[in-house]
Order: structure tokens, then C-alpha cells, then sequence
């Protein structure tokens, strides 16, 4: 039945990018001395500060690790799930294997302690050592079978290969296998991606450029077609991907004799988060992924106003009808997180 409202009719809202960091980790990983490990450090007053050493990487609120704090600002923004995910920071791809091993299984069960404690309103994203290939696909194993999360984040870059390098291809075969979700999320802020330095080109332009690669990596580079079954989503709608697409799939077809209803068929096989900025970009979102492969994300706790914006974001879509904007908001943030089952 056709809905005939102007608005849609929101109910609880899955938000599919949103970061945690524990306290827990200052414990657990108190023997990692490197000061490209990021330490938190609780304050005063509902604040803390994330420490990459004696720099100051972070100024944070209390909600990034207290889960009571943080279920109520989901309450407030009437958002019913959350899926959590790690600070990028904190996918220690610069480490050795004993090192990074160690870093991914802390930082994991603290995520699946924070879920434990959440009752039902956390779902969580985990971490593995992905230029060590054989002990990543340990720990994602580990993550799914017996920590019960979702699948893990990984950077837009691994140690420097993009993400369509041969070395890869035993860890994405083995998240198809096991059903896990894959985040891809930049790890560097943008920074050495554009030829501007600083902000906000890091932000503005780096951040969505090194997602666009990363995307074009997946799909130029094979990795979705090698492996169709595998269940990717990628941050802040894909960066700029969706706009240097049509091109994309033209220099493909020109100089590689690629198929364009193909790769369409590829790109519309990735899901991609809502964090845009501006209603009207959702509308080329939804174009170039498919209305069903657009889901909620705000980048929690981490950028102002997005958790409690998002109801009034969606609606104001004006090329997005209400049921469209309703399942941004709900719907396929749960067909990410139960898409894939494991049978390995």
C-alpha cells in the first residue's frame, strides 16, 4: 500500500557508524609503548582526551566508552540500535603481528563487553591485524564464532596496499565465508591523499577521496567479483565515489573493455552510510547504490548534531519518499547487520 504522507513515519533508527573506545584497553594494553597506539585518558566534567602519547590526538566525550551515557542519547534521538565500531585510530596497521594481534584482541572484547552491557542496543564492529594476514583471519573467526559481533572495520589502506591487493584475498574469503560485515572507514584523516595538506582539505577532500579509491579498489580491482558474497559497506556515503563514477565506469570500458552493466551491478552490491552533510546528495546515493543500499550513519560521538539531526536530515531529502527515507533510517542498517550467515 502506497504511503500517502509528506513525512515519513520514523520509528527506532539503526545508526551504522558510530566509534567506542574503552577504558578498559589503559589495562589490557598497558605493555604497548608505542606512541602510535592510542591511549584514552577519562576526565573531568563528562570529558576525556585521546593521547597518542605526549601529543593530543582527541578531545572526547564521556559517551565514546560510558554505554549508560550513550543509550541515552540514543533514546533521546529515538535511535533503537547502534552499530559501534572502533576509533580508525585504533586499527593499529603500523604494528608487528605479536603487537597488532594483541591490540585487535583487546579492543574486541572490550566492543563485545560494551554490547554485553548495552541490552540489545549495541550491535559491535571489531578490529583484526590485517597486514598479518593469517592472524587476521584467526581473529575475525574469533570475532564472529565466539564474540558474537558483527564482522570488523578496516582501514581504506592496508600498510600501504590498497584494498584490492592479492594479499587480501584469504581474509575476504573468509569473511564471506563466516557471513561478516566489513566497514571500510579512512584511517589516516585524509591526510596524504590530496595534494593540499591541512584542513579542511584532510577533512573535506582527503577523507572522501581515500574512501572513492578504496571503493574503486573493490570494484575496479576485482574484489567483488571474486568474492560476490562478501558484505561491504563503505563511510561518509562512499566519499566521492558516487559523483566519479560515471567516468570511472567509461575509462573501464574504453581502455579495459570492461562490461558497464556489470559494474553497475557491483557497485550496487555495496552498502554505503548516509553522512553527507546535505539532504540533496542522498537523492545521488540512492541513484548510484540503490534505495535499499543507503543506511543511517552518523559518525558518533564524533561529529555534532548528526545522531540528533537525523530524523530532520532524512525528511528534508525532498527526492527521497518517505518510505525510502524510513528505510535509511531503520530498515537497511538491519539488512547490513543480518545480510550474511556463517557456514565456514
Amino acid at each position: 500500500m502506497q504511503e500517502t504522507t509528506d513525512r515519513p513515519a520514523f520509528g527506532a533508527g539503526v545508526d551504522t557508524h558510530a566509534h567506542y573506545f574503552g577504558t578498559d584497553l589503559v589495562r589490557a594494553l598497558s605493555g604497548v609503548t608505542d606512541q602510535r597506539w592510542p591511549v584514552l585518558v577519562p576526565g573531568s566534567e563528562g570529558t576525556g582526551r585521546i593521547m597518542l602519547g605526549d601529543l593530543l590526538f582527541r578531545t572526547v566525550r564521556s559517551v565514546l566508552w560510558d554505554v549508560d551515557e550513550r543509550i541515552a542519547e540514543l533514546d533521546a534521538a529515538g535511535i533503537g540500535l547502534q552499530l559501534i565500531s572502533p576509533v580508525p585510530v585504533m586499527l593499529a596497521d603500523w604494528a608487528d603481528e605479536t603487537v597488532g594481534v594483541a591490540c585487535a584482541r583487546a579492543t574486541n572484547d572490550s566492543i563485545a563487553a560494551a554490547v554485553g552491557r548495552s541490552r540489545g542496543r549495541l550491535a559491535g564492529l571489531g578490529a583484526v591485524p590485517l597486514p598479518h594476514v593469517g592472524a587476521a583471519v584467526e581473529e575475525l573467526r574469533r570475532v564472529i564464532v565466539e564474540l558474537g559481533l558483527a564482522g570488523v572495520e578496516i582501514g581504506t589502506r592496508i600498510a600501504g596496499e590498497d584494498l584490492d591487493s592479492p594479499k587480501l584475498e584469504p581474509f575476504y574469503e573468509a569473511a564471506q565465508s563466516l557471513g561478516a560485515a566489513l566497514f571500510v572507514h579512512p584511517t589516516d584523516g585524509g591526510g596524504g591523499v590530496v595534494r593540499r595538506a591541512g584542513q579542511p582539505y584532510d577533512f573535506g577532500l582527503g577523507m572522501t577521496t581515500d574512501t572513492a579509491i578504496a571503493a574503486t579498489a573493490l570494484v575496479f580491482g576485482g574484489v567483488l567479483e571474486r568474492f560476490p558474497g562478501l558484505r561491504v559497506a563503505l563511510a561518509h556515503g562512499c566519499g566521492t565515489f558516487g559523483w566519479a563514477y560515471p567516468r570511472l565506469r567509461l575509462g573501464a570500458k574504453i581502455f579495459d573493455g570492461a562490461d558497464p552493466a556489470r559494474l553497475d551491478q557491483l557497485v550496487r552490491s555495496v552498502w554505503v552510510d548516509s553522512l553527507v552533510f546535505d539532504p540533496g546528495h542522498l537523492s545521488l546515493l540512492t541513484h548510484r547504490f540503490g534505495p535499499d543500499r543507503v543506511m543511517l550513519g552518523t559518525d558518533y560521538p564524533f561529529i555534532p548534531g548528526q545522531l540528533e539531526g537525523a530524523r530532520g536530515f532524512l525528511a528534508s531529502a525532498e527526492a527521497l519518499d518517505p518510505g525510502q527515507a524510513a528505510r535509511i533510517h531503520a530498515d537497511n542498517g538491519m539488512a547490513f547487520l543480518g545480510a550474511g550467515t556463517a557456514n565456514g
